[in-house]
């Protein structure tokens, strides 16, 4: 019998979790369910809350300060932020420097045991200093995202603040039910609001 969906199929086809863009780099086929007819490759959704169970048991298995989360985009630094503050993980916004995991006389230095990305386009610098230090690497990644050096792909619209903020959401509540912090999804007391990126909108 097929396991049962982290949430409601429809509240992932709300948040777009599973529409990609346009471009389809080779690693990605895979993962693809199908081309709308306006091109947008669509992702396997199946896959992808596959994919965020393994992530969350995975991420549960070291300390959660040797777990780094990046993130460089608007909306997934919300998302990202929200998990590393609930989860007690170290968070890097932005660009990550050359050195921070490989030169321990940097000031920012840090010795991550693993670490999640939310863009491996963005976020290419994280994976080079992982691979250089043999960290294993956990990565969202859309469907024109390339995936070398990643250890677990999450396939995923990656961009969207919807989808992020779900994402995250969810990764965030697996993990902390596999880390034994929570019992059931009744003991999380977060939204997925709460991991999406306040965005004001300027009046004219």
């Amino acid at each position: 019998m097929a396991e049962q969906l982290l949430t409601e199929q429809t509240e992932y086809l709300e948040a777009g979790v599973h529409i990609g863009t346009k471009t389809r780099t080779p690693g990605i086929k895979r993962f693809v369910y199908k081309v709308r007819e306006d091109g947008l490759y669509l992702l396997d959704l199946s896959v992808i809350d596959e994919r965020i169970r393994t992530a969350a048991k995975m991420l549960a298995r070291y300390d959660p300060q040797k777990t780094v989360v990046t993130a460089s985009r608007i909306y997934a630094v919300a998302a990202a932020s929200k998990f590393a503050e609930i989860t007690k993980t170290r968070f890097i916004e932005g660009r990550v420097m050359p050195g921070i995991f490989t030169n321990p006389n940097r000031p920012d230095y840090m010795e991550p045991q693993i670490i999640l990305i939310s863009d491996t386009r963005n976020e290419r610098q994280a994976i080079r200093e992982a691979k250089k230090t043999s960290i294993p690497v956990i990565a969202f990644c859309d469907t024109d995202n390339w995936i070398k050096f990643v250890d677990l792909i999450i396939p995923c619209n990656n961009k969207g603040r919807r989808s992020l903020a779900m994402l995250y959401y969810l990764l965030t509540k697996e993990y902390l039910k596999e880390k034994g912090l929570i019992k059931s999804n009744d003991e999380f007391n977060y939204s997925i609001s709460d991991f999406e990126a306040k965005v004001e909108i300027k009046a004219k």
